[in-house]
């Protein structure tokens, strides 16, 4: 978005530098303001008036006395309960919603299922469980800025639209104008891997990166790209479709088929589902193995195939150990052409990082030519939800807004 450079412009400019100034450094006097960002005392002063006005920033006590003695300067504090926000994570099997203050701290929560809702109306219900939110919390509706919404699939931001959405069935579907049959307030959505992705830029452990890559890898693998502190959504708002990596090629020469319709070559050889798969073939060809009677009857779960690799079962290492060796090249190539300060991963295989990260760590240094930090999430399932609320933060046009002003996020 461009601004003509105006003095109202720039008032608006200044005031979101001061507000998140004192966001990021609260308790903070007016010198101290004017001195980290440059500004004229009055200029602050006049500011940070209006702010207290507005109820933004609140003066609370006083600070130390200077060297010199004479009076203490007022400290100034962000009002992080000036408004509050929802964050809203889209599951295939669960829709969680929290209620956060501007800070990002979960005030409630709560959440239902996907599936039940899905054919009567999961906008409506989404709707419902929010009204009982705020008013199990005593908060008037007024006092939310708006919703951000993480949701499984490929999604425009900018319009609102659910390109495509395999889990829910959703292909072309119009959420934002939807939504405004239940809710009142702003709404902005993006796919649920890149709203992780802010969630750990805000809150977790990229905070202060400014180019992270956050893989989610569960039944299906995912990537959320942050490069010079903004979301890369790519061309068609597909960027990050890292469960499209192929890492073998003779098995694409094998007229390869994927384990889900539509799902890729990674997410098929790395994916949970995948493991899962593969071990319950182990099993049925063991009948002396502990298994052996469920699998016969059921598909076995990769949390399953991980507990027995931690047993020292053959099978499961073995086929773990391929999925890892695949997901580790993946992440090589992704990080060899991005550069990322940090690559964080989550998802389900949060389950099982203190197996998987340290073999995944191993291989990575040997094939990149430079280090990169390797951890997983900080947020874990609170990832998606507080990310929804980074997202609406980002996008929508207020005093609050850092989407312009990055360097202060």
């Amino acid at each position: 978005m461009s601004f003509k450079r105006t003095p109202s412009h720039l008032k608006f400019v200044n005031k979101k530098r001061i507000i998140q100034c004192i966001k990021g450094c609260s308790p903070i006097s007016r010198a101290e303001i004017a001195s980290m960002l440059g500004l004229s005392k009055p200029t602050v002063s006049q500011l940070v008036d209006e702010l207290i006005y507005e109820s933004w920033v609140v003066e609370k006590g006083i600070g130390e006395s200077s060297a010199q003695g004479g009076r203490r300067p007022i400290q100034l504090f962000f009002n992080e309960r000036k408004a509050f926000i929802i964050g809203a994570d889209i599951g295939g099997t669960k829709v969680k919603i929290v209620l956060c203050d501007l800070n990002g701290n979960i005030l409630a929560e709560t959440s239902f299922s996907t599936t039940a809702y899905l054919q009567t109306g999961l906008l409506k219900q989404m709707a419902i469980e929010t009204d009982r939110l705020l008013a199990k919390n005593q908060i008037a509706k007024e006092r939310i800025l708006g919703m951000g919404v993480g949701i499984p699939g490929i999604t425009e931001t900018k319009s609102g639209l659910v390109m495509e959405a395999p889990s829910l069935g959703w292909i072309q579907y119009p959420f934002i104008a939807e939504a405004k049959r239940y809710f009142d307030f702003p709404i902005y959505i993006d796919n649920d891997v890149n709203v992780a992705a802010l969630g750990e830029q805000w809150l977790g452990n990229a905070k202060n990166k400014r180019n992270v890559l956050f893989i989610a890898v569960g039944t299906g693998i995912g990537s959320g790209i942050i490069l010079n502190n903004q979301l890369f959504r790519g061309a068609s708002s597909a960027a990050g479709e890292m469960g499209y990596m192929v890492t073998n090629k003779e098995d694409m020469k094998r007229e390869f088929k994927p384990i889900f319709h539509r799902y890729g070559y990674l997410e098929s050889v790395a994916g949970g589902k995948s493991i899962g798969a593969q071990f319950t073939k182990a099993v049925q060809a063991n009948p002396e193995h502990a298994l052996y009677e469920l699998a016969r009857s059921s598909e076995l779960a990769g949390e399953e195939a991980f507990l027995f690799a931690k047993k020292g079962d053959v099978a499961a290492i073995a086929i773990i150990n391929e999925a890892i060796e695949h997901l580790a090249y993946a992440i090589v190539n992704a990080t060899s052409l991005l550069n990322p300060e940090i690559v964080i991963l989550g998802g389900g295989v949060l389950n099982s990082a203190a197996y998987i990260v340290p073999r995944i760590q191993e291989i990575v240094d040997h094939y990149l030519p430079s280090l990169v930090e390797l951890t997983t999430s900080k947020l874990g399932e609170n990832a998606g939800v507080l990310g929804a609320v980074s997202l609406f933060l980002r996008e929508y046009e207020s005093i609050l807004n850092v989407h312009d002003e990055g360097d202060f996020l």
